[in-house]
């Protein structure tokens, strides 16, 4: 058998022990493993006319060649943001653009399904089964080529733990683990100057970074993506709570994707669109914090977390996880188990329908563990709640 491995979106600490673990479970199994480059973009860009493509885009693995990547983070495989479904016009790769119609002027977000091709390179590789690794943009166009008739096996990774099928994704404890740290390095300089911190963590449509962050690191507040937030209330609430600080401090978190009552998610025009039909979020919090400003009369200190959240090396549950889905994994292949995600459940390890992640992102369970009317994580009650409560 011979089984290939990619990596798709944003890279996540764990990736790496993840791979390392499926090539050396794979050889232990006399399978032949190939890496794929840069996710679904090294099979839209391998040309099977043109032998330099085919180095580019895919790579041998073995025992040798990963021997030593799980010491770092990202990926070795590389990664991109590509939808081989909805490639637009401008960036279908040259010898692909034979036969297609070309975009018309005023037709910039006119897209090309390339599927058949993905199907092709996969055949021509000779490729018994894939196995996808990503968050649920990645897995869900793995999901379609699983539909189109191709055995595929999903492992979920995204910091913001949102995909939707399983409890938990590869990255999200180092990003909790990192953004915990930020914050109580954060206290010493704040502090020091008697302002408000505001600390923008990534996630879009989950506030989950946000909550878990702020109820682990202790802040005073927490602004999350699910619950549009009052800019003056928040003020008169992070005012008291500053005021009421020995110290004469206080700290909150905002998610990137959170939005005012009445506005909108705050998003990059000049960037635009990915593959998937999102813009590039960011920016709300420094935002909040200039409105904080002129509301409290105090100053702020704002630091946008941004990519140091999915930086550097896997922690310890990261490092588990990764390694006992490499290990589901290579038990569905064993089983010829395919179309599946590998996932955790109340706690164990399981398999679910690979197009879970096409339901859309996962978010917080606002009535169970926010306080709407406090901004703050409200988790409480945890007697018979899951490890990570739901």
């Amino acid at each position: 058998m011979k089984i290939a491995i990619m990596t798709g979106g944003g890279d996540v600490p764990g990736l790496n022990v993840c791979i390392k673990t499926l090539v050396n479970r794979s050889q232990e199994a006399g399978f032949e493993t190939l890496g794929i480059l840069r996710g679904w973009q090294g099979l839209l860009h391998f040309n099977p006319g043109d032998e330099q493509t085919h180095s580019r885009n895919t790579m041998p693995l073995s025992h040798n060649v990963v021997r030593t990547i799980d010491r770092t983070g990202g990926t070795i495989l590389h990664t991109s943001r590509t939808h081989p479904g909805k490639v637009p016009a401008m960036l279908v790769p040259d010898f692909l653009k034979k036969g297609q119609t070309p975009g018309q002027p005023g037709e910039s977000d006119r897209t090309y399904d390339f599927t058949p091709h993905i199907l092709k390179v996969l055949e021509l590789l000779k490729v018994d089964a894939l196995v996808v690794i990503g968050g649920d943009d990645t897995l869900g166009y793995g999901a379609r080529i699983h539909r189109e008739g191709f055995p595929v096996v999903c492992i979920p990774k995204t910091m913001d733990n949102d995909v939707s099928g399983t409890d938990y994704c590869i990255g999200f404890s180092t990003a909790i683990t990192e953004s915990v740290s930020a914050i109580t390095k954060l206290r010493s300089t704040t502090g020091s100057h008697e302002r408000i911190g505001v600390i923008e963590l990534f996630g879009r449509n989950s506030g989950e970074t946000s909550l878990t962050a702020a109820y682990l690191a202790d802040t005073d507040r927490a602004i999350i993506s699910e619950v549009p937030f009052n800019v003056e209330k928040l003020a008169g609430l992070i005012l008291q709570d500053k005021r009421s600080n020995p110290s004469n401090y206080a700290m909150m978190t905002i998610s990137e994707g959170a939005r005012e009552e009445g506005g909108e998610i705050i998003q990059s025009e000049k960037i635009g669109i990915d593959p998937y039909g999102h813009k590039k979020l960011g920016g709300i919090g420094r935002i909040t914090a200039d409105k904080l400003e002129l509301l409290t009369g105090e100053k702020t200190v704002f630091v946008q977390l941004s990519f140091l959240m999915r930086a550097g090396p896997p922690d310890t549950l990261d490092t588990l996880v990764a390694k006992n889905f490499a290990n589901v994994a290579m038990e569905l292949i064993a089983d010829k188990k395919f179309g599946r995600m590998v996932a955790i459940k109340d706690g164990h390890y399981t398999d679910v329908d690979a197009s879970l992640p096409g339901d859309g992102a996962r978010t917080v369970n606002v009535e169970k563990l926010y306080d709407v009317e406090k901004y703050r994580p409200c988790v409480w009650r945890t007697l018979g709640m899951p490890m990570l409560p739901r």
